[in-house]
């Protein structure tokens, strides 16, 4: 292209972003633009250094422009603090350490009343533990009941076991019941922190900073006021739970067998909700409102809901829509000039999945008989120290931090769901989100509920699904949900469900197997070396966290998997066998018939292939010619 004076525009390209692309796009610039000025291009001339500053500076720019473009994409996004930025923006929480579920007995000396055949137990000493009672193993690890142990109170849901503990040595008649309950207990200790707020400003935000945080339990601030946390700041309705007693409410406590507790919808102005920084930490925010002033809640009325019907009105400005109930003009109150007292839980990840019979010690609880009773003191003090627990069962579902890709993951299918339940991802999604206070998820697959039809066919219910999970225990194995956590699951997921959905919450089954191979090694390389990076390599492969439902085991992957270790020539023998029984699952698979053409399908009914214990269950050896 020929220089022209009076040609003021520039042949600029805007491809080749790379030094290389750069440097020669602006050596043909000045060769066509500047023919007179810049003569000398060679390697070594001043006008090829400026050239090629200036060609690494745009790499650099080019470099940081696409690296930021990158970062602001889920799927392309590598920096933590990124990936937690965005999923957060779609709605999705990162679960930090998950706590372990455990179920407990808890055990209550109750004295008798009466004589002779009339001797029963006397339920005006039958006490209520509170909510949040604190116990913890002989080693230290702390758990919390989540919910209140009333021995007054008995259902087919959460039944009173009562038989004679002990007896008069003259009559026989009972002076001692001992009555038992379950209750569902989190692992975690409970901790408390103080935030100084200043001077009123929009939006405050505190960070809690502890790492091992799991929920935040109450905020209250200098003056006794609570701060509720809500999934967003313009929610100003939430649940509330009481106790279902004449003080709360006279009218209901005639039912308080049927209906011990009572849900109220209050507002709440004083609000806050939790984020999760990168680094574990949970931060809370506020509104933007001044404390004082009241927060408008904008509610349609029914009379103005719009009718396409000659003569109806129509004048509204805003789509009738379930969120418009929560719409709020602050979106809550600002705390200022006052102090923030925070009770949080702090726990344990994998470590807290303890085994039965660790649970002894009581650290604190708090027990309250009935308030209209006169009772004998010595009498009530002798009930109240003869509560004692126990865990019959193992704890299950603690977790470490939820890794990267798995945030990137559930982010995406969170933000799918939007906020529903109608696909298979949509269901599974929402199983794995379920707050980890609640019990956790590891693996999770949808089935349509087959039935069989009085003429032995079988044909899918289309009204109902099967929910198969299952759970790591304390060694990260997999094992089924403890009774208390797939509860929890029916009723976190009652809100999603379509209204003529039901679910069935059943176990995965768990296929054990082994992998048995046989290698040769190359020249000049220890056998033993090259065995245990074969080994290294299947165990990393084959990690539950790669394994799910319905997913098939391919033994070309085996043979590619050892064929690209170091130091293995060729790879002659792979055998995948089923382990079961003893200290493996009771789940027996025909292997065999499973086969075919090299590929191990699953079994039709819902499962997952395991290697429970990698370091055994994974043997190679070295074979010669």
């Amino acid at each position: 292209m020929a220089y022209n004076e009076s040609n003021n525009v520039r042949d600029v390209r805007y491809t080749h972003k790379d030094f290389s692309g750069i440097k020669s796009n602006l050596l043909e610039y000045a060769k066509n633009y500047f023919p007179s000025t810049v003569k000398d291009f060679t390697e070594a001339s001043p006008s090829t250094m400026f050239i090629e500053m200036a060609a690494y500076v745009g790499d650099v720019l080019s470099y940081y422009t696409d690296y930021a473009m990158k970062e602001t994409m889920l799927l392309r996004a590598t920096e933590k603090k990124n990936i937690y930025s965005i999923a957060q923006a779609f709605g999705y929480k990162p679960r930090v350490a998950s706590p372990a579920t455990v179920k407990m007995q808890v055990y209550c000396l109750v004295p008798s009343i009466g004589s002779g055949e009339a001797v029963k137990p006397n339920f005006d000493y039958a006490p209520r533990v509170e909510t949040g009672m604190v116990v913890s193993t002989v080693t230290g690890t702390k758990f919390k009941t989540i919910k209140a142990v009333d021995f007054n109170f008995s259902s087919s849901l959460d039944p009173t076991d009562i038989i004679t503990y002990s007896t008069d040595v003259d009559t026989g008649t009972p002076e001692f019941y001992l009555f038992t309950k379950s209750v569902d207990a989190l692992s975690g200790a409970s901790k408390l922190t103080t935030i100084a707020v200043g001077a009123v400003r929009e939006y405050p935000t505190f960070t809690v900073n502890d790492p091992k945080i799991q929920s935040i339990d109450s905020v209250t601030d200098s003056d006794g006021m609570s701060w509720t946390e809500v999934p967003f700041l313009a929610q100003s309705t939430v649940f509330d739970e009481s106790i279902n007693d004449t003080a709360n409410d006279p009218t209901r406590a005639l039912g308080v067998k049927d209906s011990p507790y009572i849900l109220r919808l209050k507002t709440v102005n004083r609000r806050f909700i939790t984020r999760i920084t990168p680094d574990n930490k949970v931060e809370l925010r506020f509104g933007s409102g001044i404390s004082g002033n009241t927060d408008e809640v904008i509610i349609p009325n029914p009379e103005n809901v719009g009718s396409s019907l000659p003569g109806g009105i129509s004048n509204l400005d805003k789509s009738f829509d379930p969120s418009n109930f929560l719409y709020t003009d602050t979106y809550g109150q600002a705390p200022s000039n006052t102090t923030l007292t925070v009770n949080y839980t702090a726990g344990y990840g994998l470590e807290a999945n303890v085994a039965s019979g660790t649970i002894k010690n009581i650290d604190s609880n708090t027990v309250v008989f009935d308030r209209t009773k006169t009772l004998v003191k010595g009498t009530r003090t002798t009930v109240k120290d003869s509560i004692t627990v126990l865990n019959e069962e193992a704890a299950t579902g603690g977790q470490g931090v939820e890794d990267l890709e798995s945030v990137r993951q559930n982010a995406l299918g969170f933000y799918a769901t939007q906020n529903r339940m109608v696909t298979r991802e949509d269901y599974i999604i929402r199983t794995l989100s379920m707050p980890s206070k609640f019990g956790t998820v590891a693996k999770a697959y949808i089935a349509s509920d087959e039935q069989m039809s009085p003429d032995g066919v079988s044909t899918s219910n289309p009204l109902a699904v099967n929910l198969y999970v299952l759970t790591y225990n304390s060694n990260k194995q997999l094992t089924p949900l403890v009774p208390a956590a797939k509860e929890n699951l029916r009723t976190y997921l009652s809100q999603y469900r379509m209204l003529t959905d039901a679910i069935n919450i059943k176990d995965g089954y768990i296929v054990n197997i082994g992998i048995d191979f046989a290698i040769t090694v190359l020249p000049g390389n220890n056998s033993n070396a090259v065995l245990y990076r074969c080994i290294t390599a299947l165990q990393k492969k084959y990690s539950i966290d790669n394994l799910s439902f319905a997913s098939a085991i391919y033994k070309t992957d085996i043979y590619l998997c050892l064929a690209n270790v170091s130091g293995v020539q060729s790879v002659t023998q792979v055998d995948v066998s089923n382990l079961f029984n003893g200290d493996y699952s009771s789940h027996r698979y025909n292997l065999d018939d499973a086969t075919y053409q090299d590929v191990i399908y699953p079994s039709l009914d819902p499962s997952v292939f395991e290697i429970k214990y990698p370091s055994t269950d994974i043997k190679g050896k070295v074979v010669t010619y």
